[in-house]
């Protein structure tokens, strides 16, 4: 009798372990953490670095942190064609700086890159020459 009600208790105890972990498997969240310096001064290295995690290797949106988002990031290849075929440079990088917002972004989630840049060096036009190589990695990247 001893051992069908210890029997009884382990099924029990695994039946529960499986259910909570199911709940905190399916809860994702993004953790907001300073990021790390860089030494990196082209637009790849630095897209892959600080933009994939959400945009995607590829910039379409689909990157390891992108499920946990409230809303899906936006498809950086198709930049161009939202906006009649011509790469909006200036607008892009006012994005990258903080000085206009996107609408999906809601309160600032997307890091503004300018200041995160401009901050890793003493040198400001270190950060500024990021943010050039950056705009300029995602006009390449534009589907054609």
């Amino acid at each position: 009798m001893k051992r069908i009600i210890t029997s009884h208790y382990l099924i029990f105890g695994l039946i529960t372990g499986l259910f909570c972990f199911a709940a905190v498997a399916q809860q994702k969240t993004v953790r907001a953490v300073r990021p790390p310096a860089t030494s990196a001064l082209d637009g790849r290295s630095l897209f892959q670095e600080y933009c994939a995690v959400c945009h995607g290797k590829d910039g379409k949106g689909g990157g390891p942190a992108a499920a946990a988002l409230k809303q899906q990031p936006g498809d950086l290849t198709q930049i161009s064609r939202q906006n009649n075929g011509r790469f909006p440079d200036t607008k892009i990088l006012a994005i990258l700086r903080g000085e206009q917002s996107i609408p999906a972004h809601g309160s600032q989630d997307m890091p503004t890159w300018g200041k995160v840049f401009s901050d890793m060096n003493v040198d400001p036009n270190v950060g500024q020459g990021r943010m050039h190589a950056l705009v300029t990695y995602l006009e390449e990247m534009q589907a054609k």
